[in-house]
């Protein structure tokens, strides 16, 4: 299949990329016509100007593996339409069919891959246009911090969690030039080192965050790279590194919105139900559709690196589970963030079935990038992590007090133990959905027992084509230490690849 990618500058330069993509977008090179002509450091700019090429993360595995996910019998018995195939394997962790019956996440897979053919095309064309060194500088920081972003997403949806027994588990294929080079998968060690490699580079960047008084936190900066790094170790387990780059991008860029000033209800949304108006509460960040006008998300004031997790189903569920771990009289991400009686808006409404929805940006859009918040949480965690209890409670509480309403007693801690569990609960509360299924993977990981985490569904059995609602239920489960925490590689990607890229063993 032939796409042709066209990425618009803000700068209002155009780059037209025409490149074979999609089921071979691994293998295909290009066709005649396809041309990408840069002269200056002003075009390779306008290329990672175009944002909406690289903010959104549409990861099935990460919206439906988790424990967060809340999708249930009850649920299904409600409206059954609304249940693709992508929401069922994906929700049962049912990696046998996935590479046969859904190609769901393939969409996830080839954007990914196509943020880093851009970086990579940035890369190479650096020595060759007329620019100042520090304008190339920056260019060469930014498409590294691009390439480390995206094959940090892919290791951690389709390689086993990174430890000292999986790393030399395979990794994935690393595309570092333009010229369609045919790469097989390599060791998971290799992908870690790559993105290692490409975050080191990107730390040497020497761009604010903030610059005449704008937040431009869709292009790489020194709190960006600071922040992917925090993340990066601490998923490494690796929290002396992890709090020291944690700290550095706090200090560049600390803002975090107080819930009790900065937040608000939006526009309600009236539906009917059952021959009645009812109305349905959002906050104000629901009212703009990101692909329509990303005036709120762009404008969300604790991002330092610009990514969304999307979601096309339009209804990221909580579980009870998920529910029951928030103060639901003092916390305001219950009040702004779980939107009551949302099923309505997903046309749950004859018969009438409420249940309440995650919500963020619009219907579809959460932070995945790092934020000041997540900053904030990792220090935290590291701090509980090297016995430092009293300052981890410091830490959490700096971003506790502007979630909760004013007055709301601290959170608190005595014992080591108590204080990774008051962390790592807030934790959740802050970034459901979005980093969910990377800390469990890293939970199961790590040294520490008391955080593992063993994930289990009660649903219907099904096959490739119905789930068999009149049949008894099941109870599915994805323990620790599972294969099956690396997802399936798109299979159309593995055929033609001529043996070079193996898919995963189960």
């Amino acid at each position: 299949m032939s796409s042709k990618y066209i990425i618009n500058g803000l700068a209002g330069i155009v780059l037209c990329l025409c490149f074979s993509s999609c089921e071979k977008f691994l293998d295909e090179r290009p066709s005649k016509g396809s041309s990408v002509v840069v002269t200056t450091t002003s075009d390779l700019n306008a290329l990672l100007n175009g944002y909406a090429t690289f903010f959104r993360e549409s990861n099935n595995v990460a919206i439906y593996g988790s424990d967060d996910n809340g999708v249930s019998t009850a649920i299904y018995n409600a409206r059954p339409s609304f249940f693709t195939s992508s929401i069922v394997q994906f929700s049962l962790w049912d990696v046998p069919n996935l590479p046969i019956t859904d190609q769901g996440n393939t969409a996830f897979w080839s954007s990914e891959y196509t943020k880093i053919f851009n970086a990579n095309l940035v890369l190479a064309n650096l020595d060759a246009v007329k620019g100042t060194e520090a304008e190339k500088a920056a260019l060469s920081a930014d498409a590294h911090l691009i390439r480390a972003y995206s094959y940090w997403e892919l290791a951690n949806t389709y390689c086993l969690p990174y430890s000292e027994a999986t790393k030399g588990e395979p990794g994935l294929p690393l595309k570092i030039l333009t010229d369609y080079e045919p790469v097989g998968r390599g060791t998971l060690e290799a992908t870690y080192q790559q993105i290692e490699a490409d975050l080191t580079a990107a730390l040497a960047t020497t761009v604010p965050l903030v610059q005449n008084g704008v937040a431009k936190h869709w292009r790489a900066n020194i709190a960006a790279a600071n922040g992917f790094a925090a993340r990066f170790y601490l998923h490494k387990s690796d929290y002396t590194k992890a709090l020291q780059y944690a700290n550095a991008a706090l200090a560049h860029y600390s803002f975090i919105v107080d819930y009790n000033t900065g937040m608000r209800n939006g526009t309600p949304v009236v539906v009917t139900v059952g021959g009645a108006p009812t109305t349905v509460q959002v906050p104000y960040t629901y009212d703009k559709p990101v692909n329509v006008d990303p005036t709120d998300a762009l404008g969300w004031k604790e991002f330092l690196y610009y990514r969304i997790l999307n979601n096309s189903s339009l209804w990221y569920i909580p579980s009870q589970q998920l529910l029951n771990l928030y103060d639901q009289a003092n916390d305001l991400r219950y009040k702004y963030h779980i939107v009551q009686n949302y099923s309505y808006l997903r046309s749950f409404t004859n018969p009438a079935f409420s249940y309440p929805g995650y919500v963020f940006f619009n219907t579809d859009g959460i932070p995945e990038g790092p934020t000041t918040a997540e900053m904030v949480l990792i220090k935290a965690e590291c701090l509980a992590r090297t016995g430092d209890v009293s300052g981890a409670m410091t830490a959490i509480n700096q971003l506790y007090v502007k979630r909760t309403k004013t007055g709301t007693a601290p959170l608190a801690a005595t014992t080591q133990d108590q204080a990774i569990t008051v962390v790592l609960n807030e934790r959740r509360r802050e970034l459901p959905f979005s980093q969910r299924w990377f800390d469990i993977r890293r939970f199961n990981t790590n040294s520490y027992a008391g955080d593992d985490v063993s994930l289990s569904r009660v649903f219907y059995p099904y096959t490739a084509n119905a789930v068999q609602n009149t049949q008894p239920v099941q109870t599915y489960t994805l323990p620790k230490g599972s294969r099956r925490f690396a997802s399936p590689l798109p299979q159309t990607d593995v055929d033609f690849s001529n043996g070079q890229i193996p898919q995963n063993t189960y």
